[in-house]
């Protein structure tokens, strides 16, 4: 650029010499500029010298605000700049001249401020005893860039018309330049931004033209195994690298950008030079829709598909742990009902040996009783099957089987669960009375836990009435229509009850009250009724003993019974 020559003797020559080839001068010098600190040197310091001020204030927007960038004061020998980034205040400026330049987008020159209304009487006139004030808008078609602020306190007049019309035209010069350097600057700062994005390797980023793959960070490069010689190479084509089973949504992404200039991002896949597989999360955006160029950001969804598949099998492992630990506490429970179990097994056997007893006493008569026998037979036949239905229970309970949901009736499975505690029950002379609503929706989940929650919730009714006298023991069991298409279950007992603490923890893994207990029945049987979308809790029954509940939702798409 031409070094600026203009010297404080310009201010000394006539108006007459500021011709033509001082105009050209001044235009290369600011047009010439691009580098904003320079430039706004350059424009204060030739606006001080060709205004003849003894101050000058370059004054630039920045958003709703207006700073002040530059400020230049002349000695007896040159010009000083000093480039700042100061709020503009009244202790700075006039105000009313600075507002009154905003609000028109007008240039106002005052002769003599210290005498024209209305703004003789601002203050910062009255401080510094001002003389010779010239405020210009720095004007690009309608939009005002910023504010060129001159004064002069020696004498009054110095800004003629003659120098207004060249600082007019700086001004105008000025606002193109400014506003082009500002967003040049802006823009090389988001260039810079990009390339430290993606020199940074945070994430993979590539850049590319119809398939073709024309730049790549490290990062990406990376990711698909590839080098920066089979870059340069171009060689590199994102629609080849791609699995055949994700172009179809590889095809809608494309189709995405071309429409809208963007795509989200999506889960996609990569074949590495080496063929193997990189799961990747990748979206991008159009440089320039005519030329199809644009830019993809990849993210490398190894590790996080990894953790993902290690969650699911802890998840499985946990599961599988779940089921053991609930047909350990199925067979726990049973042993504790072994001699109950036992009596149940042997009384039909034992009748039914009666009955066969009895079916051959009328055989050996010298006229068999035929229809004496069919009778035996007949009950035999039910002893048979009675027993067979208590060690399919048993055995239904013992085996270990993966869940299994099913839709069922929620009464049928308590009376099964009373049947095979029946023994139980009767041997502690519990009294046991049911009242099983008619018309329940039916739920669906697994019979075989259902009925272990229900049978846990017995047995622990039943010991905990052990201290009760006899004649006093009862079990209620109920079931009710629930709220929200669902069913309610009760089992209460006349029991000690449960203490308020007890009744905190009673759900709480190997919190017992009992003991030799483990603390696990509860703890499971809330697992379950959970894992069927149910709730169970806790509560003093009245007037003595404990209330245990659950609620399970019907099972999906039944309509409701009236």
């Amino acid at each position: 650029m031409k070094a600026v020559s203009w010297t404080l003797n310009t201010i000394m020559e006539p108006i007459e010499q500021l011709n033509l080839a001082t105009v050209i001068e001044v235009s290369q010098a600011v047009l010439g500029e691009n580098v904003l600190e320079k430039l706004l040197d350059t424009i204060v310091r030739i606006a001080i010298v060709q205004a003849g001020a003894q101050r000058a204030l370059l004054i630039i927007a920045r958003g709703d605000k207006y700073r002040i960038e530059a400020e230049a004061t002349t000695s007896s020998e040159s010009v000083n700049v000093d480039l700042r980034h100061a709020n503009v205040t009244s202790a700075e400026v006039p105000e009313s001249v600075f507002h009154y330049v905003l609000r028109t987008k007008e240039s106002l020159r005052l002769d003599d401020a210290s005498s024209e209304r209305p703004f003789f009487d601002d203050q910062y006139i009255k401080r510094h005893s001002t003389r010779s004030i010239l405020c210009l808008p720095l004007l690009k078609q309608t939009r005002l860039i910023g504010v060129l602020y001159f004064e002069n306190n020696l004498s009054c007049r110095v800004f003629t018309s003659a120098r207004m019309a060249i600082l007019k035209l700086l001004a105008l010069e000025a606002a193109c330049s400014i506003e082009n350097t500002l967003l040049y600057g802006e823009l090389r700062e988001r260039e810079a931004r990009v390339r430290r994005l993606v020199d940074s390797n945070i994430i993979g980023i590539f850049i590319g033209r119809s398939g073709c793959i024309t730049e790549a960070n490290d990062a990406f490069l990376q990711i698909v195994g590839y080098s920066r010689d089979d870059l340069l190479s171009g060689r590199m084509r994102w629609p080849d690298m791609t699995p055949p089973e994700w172009r179809k949504e590889q095809a809608e992404a494309v189709a995405e950008l071309r429409a809208t200039g963007t795509v989200k991002p999506f889960e996609n896949a990569f074949l590495r030079k080496d063929g193997s597989r990189v799961p990747v999360l990748i979206g991008g955006a159009m440089f320039d829709e005519c030329q199809g160029q644009g830019v993809a950001f990849v993210l490398d969804l190894t590790e996080r598909k990894q953790a993902e598949d290690d969650l699911r099998r802890s998840e499985r492992r946990y599961h599988e742990a779940e089921l053991e630990l609930a047909h350990a506490n199925r067979v726990a429970t049973l042993g504790q009902l072994s001699t109950s179990l036992a009596h149940e097994v042997k009384q039909p056997i034992a009748a039914a040996i009666n009955n066969a007893s009895a079916a051959l006493h009328w055989i050996d008569r010298e006229s068999p009783d035929l229809e004496k026998i069919r009778q035996s037979l007949g009950r035999i036949v039910g002893n048979g099957h009675r027993a067979n239905d208590v060690i399919s229970r048993i055995r239904s309970l013992l085996k270990k089987a993966p869940l299994q949901k099913e839709r069922l009736e929620i009464n049928d499975a308590i009376r099964e669960v009373l049947a095979l505690s029946r023994g139980e029950i009767t041997k502690n002379a519990i009294s046991v009375r049911t009242q099983l609503a008619a018309g329940l929706l039916p739920i669906e989940g697994d019979r075989v836990q259902l009925q272990q929650v229900i049978l846990n919730l017995v047995v622990n009714a039943v010991e905990a009435m052990s201290s009760v006298p006899v004649g006093a023991r009862e079990l209620t069991i109920s079931t009710v229509k629930g709220r929200a298409e669902s069913v309610h279950v009760a089992i209460r007992d006349s029991g000690p009850g449960i203490a308020q603490v007890a009744l905190d923890r009673a759900f709480d893994a190997f919190y017992t009250t009992k003991p030799g207990g483990l603390g696990m029945g509860l703890s499971i049987s809330r697992s379950i009724i959970e894992a069927h979308g149910g709730r169970l809790w806790a509560t003093v029954n009245a007037p003595q003993g404990a209330s245990f509940e659950f609620t399970l939702p019907a099972a999906p798409d039944v309509e409701q019974r009236d």
